[in-house]
C-alpha cells in the first residue's frame, strides 16, 4: 500500500511532510511550511495544532472544525519574506473545499511572524 500523500499538495508522503510538524518533531522552517502544515491540520482535523501555531495576540480560545467540510486542495500563489532568516512573511493561497455536495474555495493572504525561532500565524491581511 502506498504511503498517504500529504494534503498540503507537495506530493510528499504525509509522514515526511506535514506529519512531523503536527507531531512536534520538526517545526516549520519557513512561513510557507507553516501555512502548508496549517492547511493540512484543517484537512486532518487537528485543531490543537492550529491553536498551537496561532500567534497569542490573535489566537481564539477555542476552535471548532466543521466535520462536514472536506479540504480538497491547496494552491500557493505567492510568498513574501518568510524565509529561513526572515522575521515575518506572507503567503497568498487558495484552499479548495467540498461540503454538502458543493465545491468552493477560500482565498487568503496570511501573515506570519517568527519569534524565538518559531513561526506562527498572525492573521489574514
Amino acid at each position: 500500500m502506498a504511503p498517504r500523500r500529504c494534503p498540503c499538495g507537495t506530493g510528499l508522503p504525509y509522514a515526511g511532510c506535514c506529519g512531523p510538524r503536527h507531531d512536534g518533531s520538526a517545526p516549520a522552517a519557513t512561513a510557507e511550511q507553516l501555512m502548508r502544515s496549517r492547511y493540512s491540520a484543517f484537512a486532518v482535523g487537528d485543531a490543537g495544532y492550529l491553536l498551537a501555531t496561532w500567534h497569542p495576540s490573535t489566537r481564539p480560545r477555542t476552535l471548532d472544525l466543521d466535520p462536514a467540510l472536506r479540504w480538497t486542495g491547496l494552491d500557493v500563489l505567492a510568498t513574501t519574506g518568510g524565509g529561513l532568516l526572515d522575521r515575518a512573511g506572507t503567503v497568498e493561497f487558495r484552499a479548495h473545499w467540498r461540503s454538502g455536495g458543493e465545491d468552493g474555495d477560500q482565498y487568503e493572504v496570511s501573515r506570519f511572524v517568527r519569534e524565538d525561532g518559531a513561526w506562527s500565524y498572525v492573521d489574514a491581511a
